[in-house]
């Protein structure tokens, strides 16, 4: 079984795109929205939700776990690993292949406090840019946003352009997204970025890592190749519980959408 869990419901964006590609396993995930967001949490306060969250996943059937949140992969990943014997997957804002992409030279970054602060975000962007400027930006509200299930309309976009703009101004033509949060935003984010600027999800990547790591920990429970030429399973798709640890509407309505 794969455990996944975020602070909240963005990490159903990568939840989404696993089930993808792996939709013949079963999954639990745990939204842990009575204490989001992290973004402006300790370090140790994001750890010990962790552990916690952890431990009901394992105890939940979990023998792989998808720390679906930057700020949580940022701050506890390291100390997970250490003190649990199964396999943790983590995500990182996608520079590289931002870097590849951009032709004006400038990537900009959209991330919670907590992650354009973290030591191991902080070494990937400075390693790997080589001539490219990275510019980034806090997406102020983004996360409040979705939790509430307002991902579209006047409001929204407002709240977009002003954690936005600040990155085209600078010359950014590509926009990584550094919070699973962010993708249920994509349609805002793009409507205002305009048609000349890429914006980077990075949860697909990160569907297909879980895929090269269950393959050579021998986990997988169903058979790669169950879809057809369309794009259909031919194998009975899995099981997926859903757990939060406050009021479960908006992840509710959110999962039906899925």
């Amino acid at each position: 079984m794969i455990g996944i869990f975020d602070s909240g419901i963005g990490g159903l964006s990568v939840y989404r795109e696993i089930r993808k590609l792996l939709p013949w396993e079963d999954y639990v995930y745990y939204a842990d929205n009575a204490h989001c967001p992290y973004g402006e949490k300790t370090k140790e306060y994001i750890t010990g939700r962790a552990r916690e969250i952890t431990e009901i996943l394992i105890s939940k059937g979990a023998d792989i776990i998808v720390v679906a949140c930057n700020t949580a992969t940022a701050a506890a990943i390291s100390t997970l690993r250490a003190e649990y014997p199964i396999r943790f997957i983590g995500m990182e804002p996608a520079i590289k292949p931002a870097v590849a992409m951009t032709k004006t030279g400038v990537v900009g970054v959209l991330a919670t406090a907590g992650t354009l602060k973290a030591e191991k975000y902080r070494h990937t962007r400075d390693t790997m840019h080589g001539d490219v400027v990275v510019v980034e930006h806090i997406g102020q509200g983004f996360v409040e946003l979705v939790e509430s299930g307002e991902t579209s309309g006047p409001h929204a976009e407002e709240v977009v352009r002003n954690s936005l703009k600040p990155l085209l101004d600078e010359g950014a033509d590509t926009i990584v997204l550094g919070c699973t949060h962010y993708p249920f935003l994509i349609d805002v984010i793009r409507k205002i970025a305009g048609p000349g600027v890429t914006v980077i999800d990075p949860a697909p990547a990160v569907a297909r890592h879980l895929l090269e790591v269950m393959q050579e920990e021998g986990l997988l429970h169903g058979n790669p190749d169950c879809n057809d030429a369309s794009g259909a399973v031919t194998e009975n798709p899995g099981h997926s519980e859903f757990l939060s640890s406050g009021p479960d509407n908006i992840l509710k309505k959110l999962v039906s959408k899925l």
